[in-house]
């Protein structure tokens, strides 16, 4: 009875108090308060001086800690340069040529540990700086659960093996999440992330040259308008780096209007499109029609959902380590 006290006592404290349980460990809000009081507005600034050069840098920083996420967990591994036998992350098929925002951490990451050394991990910077990138861009606030370590290791057949392709079918994006203890509820809200940024020629062309059922009955030749488009953007071979914006209406902004655009069906990769094409049983057809009608509602789905997605198997306490350098791990001899 002693003992169930207790527990009952230990789980009332970290929901009404200031940490968060994990499935790997326990993050805490003002985590850095006392060990570095300046490391939030240190990454803000960074963030917002990239994002006001480079307007796409937000998309690009939010995609880093959803591809750091959903291999091993979120852990900065897609951060490791390649090194002795260890092959970086970075040279994976859904990352090669296509990630960016490297040296904007990189810049975060020297700025801190000029202010703090050895204290923010490259983790933490990664959770922050997908915070502040989508506020910069008129998207909702969150307060982020910090406390992550690095990892000493990268996977790269972990991240070919995890993160979804834009040419992804409904049931493998579903399989992916899974996967990651998320739901059908967190991979239609996620996936509102491509309200901002780009994609290349090379990941659209299917959906550009793909005929679906719709398109046999197009009335009035909305489909084929927005296939037009596509296609004059990026043909049927070559130009693969030629770059198109995820949302065209309002590509620069953190919004709603991704849904919409689903409903009228022109998403811009095959993955966005099946969420409505490839839903058979009307669940996820439900959720984008309510995203695409409340934007509230997604901005509170989408916070949810991050959080949820920032806690995926996370290093905390003596896990991993904190690295000098976000390319490098500082223990050697742990390769």
């Amino acid at each position: 009875m002693k003992n169930k006290k207790i527990f009952l006592i230990i789980v009332v404290l970290v929901l009404h108090g200031r940490e968060i349980l994990s499935d790997d460990g326990v993050l805490f809000l003002d985590y850095y308060k006392h060990k570095c009081p300046l490391a939030e507005d240190i990454v803000r600034r960074d963030v917002e001086i990239a994002v006001r050069k480079d307007p796409r840098m937000a998309a690009s920083l939010l995609r880093l800690h959803f591809h750091d996420c959903f291999v091993m967990g979120c852990d900065a591994s897609v951060l490791l340069d390649s090194f002795g036998d260890m092959v970086s992350e970075k040279l994976a098929a859904p990352n090669v040529n296509s990630l960016r925002g490297f040296d904007v951490i990189d810049k975060i990451k020297y700025n801190l540990e000029e202010a703090c050394p050895h204290t923010v991990s490259c983790a933490d910077i990664l959770a922050l700086a997908a915070r502040d990138a989508v506020v910069l861009r008129g998207g909702p606030t969150w307060e982020v659960w910090l406390g992550r370590r690095d990892s000493l290791k990268a996977s790269f057949d972990g991240a070919n093996i995890f993160i979804p392709l834009p040419n992804s079918s409904l049931e493998t994006l579903i399989a992916n999440f899974k996967e990651q203890g998320l739901d059908i509820g967190d991979l239609v809200t996620l996936s509102g992330s491509h309200t901002m940024g780009k994609a290349r020629c090379l990941n659209f062309r299917q959906r550009a040259y793909e005929v679906s059922d719709e398109e046999y009955d197009d009335k009035y030749k909305r489909y084929r308008t927005f296939k037009r488009i596509l296609q004059s953007i990026c043909p049927e071979r070559g130009r693969d780096d030629v770059v198109a914006p995820l949302d065209y209406v309002t590509p620069a902004r953190f919004d709603n209007q991704y849904f919409i655009n689903l409903v009228q069906g022109n998403g811009l990769l095959h993955s966005d499109n099946v969420l409505v094409s490839e839903d058979e049983q009307g669940e996820i057809i439900k959720k984008v029609w309510g995203f695409a009608s409340d934007q509230d509602l997604f901005f509170t789905s989408f916070v949810n959902s991050i959080i949820k997605m920032g806690n995926i198997h996370v290093l905390t306490g003596i896990e991993g380590e904190i690295r000098k350098n976000c390319r490098f791990v500082d223990i050697k001899g742990e390769l």
